[in-house]
């Protein structure tokens, strides 16, 4: 994706694009609405439990916390059934993941392999877990998912550019619905890599058009209503076509990211990485968790969702309204 500027101007005639479903595996956060604040600090997602299962084993820990993360919010969604089965268009049905560490204890482990016995040491069954678009394929697999299918790793905006691509693929027809994911997985390989300690955590968003939500049933959460990325913030609100009027209720990003940036003037900020730890790729989807829940609450005025600046190689913009 290009960092000079990728945008999404908000058009009438484009088709809209809301979010009917939401699911967290998220430790210490119960529900969406934790993460307006205070954070409980305890309960919600428990890893040590969470992440076993029939299904979940020979995976990944990125991809066991995608599966859960995806469970939640197809249910949420009312795309299963009782015994967890996917109801919705299978055929059209896209999973956009969005990740920067991804499946690397996979790769870390393979390569530790072929360090020490060359490739003959590789097991076949586990060639495919090295893919990088591993999570997304199990995702696919477990609900039968045929639609579009792809993974998004781009830094800092990668959860923002991830709703931009699956919101893109419906607007034009390629998909009728789609899951996005951002996880990022907390293990003794992603600290070495990181030299620090990063953050487990999976947020799933189900993303639908309006019309087809309203028809079936679903509740709508929140509206996409512009994306862009660009060089810098102040360039990606202008593509975004955020205007200076704008009622902003709820400006979701960092303070010190925002450079020199004009930003409007918010009744709330949030930073969620400031409370919950380094999120990388999983920070542009659990913004918009985080808007859904703002909308939920009554708050009135529109959400900015924003992540990148002056210390990183692009910014990204994302509006949403009610």
């Amino acid at each position: 994706m290009s960092t000079t500027s990728t945008a999404h101007m908000r058009n009438p005639n484009a088709r809209e694009v809301v979010v009917t479903g939401i699911g967290l595996a998220l430790p210490g956060v119960a529900t969406y609405g934790d993460l307006l604040g205070p954070l409980p600090g305890e309960g919600g997602f428990d890893p040590a439990t969470g992440l076993s299962g029939r299904k979940l084993r020979h995976k990944d820990r990125a991809s066991r916390l995608a599966l859960r993360a995806a469970e939640f919010a197809l249910h949420d969604a009312g795309l299963t059934d009782a015994d967890a089965t996917f109801t919705g268009a299978a055929d059209s049905t896209a999973v956009v993941v969005s990740t920067n560490l991804g499946n690397v204890d996979s790769v870390c482990a393979a390569t530790d392999t072929i360090a020490r016995e060359g490739v003959r040491g590789l097991s076949p069954l586990g060639l495919p877990q090295t893919s990088s678009n591993v999570l997304a394929g199990w995702v696919a697999i477990r609900y039968g998912l045929r639609g579009p299918n792809l993974t998004v790793c781009n830094g800092v905006t990668s959860g923002l550019d991830a709703l931009a691509w699956a919101q893109n693929l419906i607007v034009a027809g390629r998909a009728e619905a789609a899951v996005v994911v951002g996880v990022e997985p907390a293990s003794d390989v992603t600290t070495k890599l990181l030299g620090k300690q990063s953050t487990d955590a999976a947020v799933a968003i189900v993303l639908e058009p309006a019309n087809a939500a309203a028809s079936g049933g679903a509740r709508p959460r929140a509206t996409i209503a512009g994306y862009a990325r660009a060089r810098d913030l102040a360039a990606a609100l202008t593509c975004a076509g955020v205007a200076e009027e704008e009622f902003v209720g709820l400006w979701l990003g960092d303070e010190a990211d925002a450079g020199a940036a004009q930003l409007f003037p918010a009744t709330r900020r949030i930073d969620l990485e400031a409370q919950l730890g380094p999120l990388s790729g999983a920070l542009g989807v659990l913004q918009c968790a985080a808007a859904a829940a703002h909308f939920e609450g009554g708050a009135t005025g529109n959400v900015l969702a924003t992540a990148g600046g002056p210390h990183h190689d692009a910014a990204a913009a994302l509006l949403l309204t009610p």
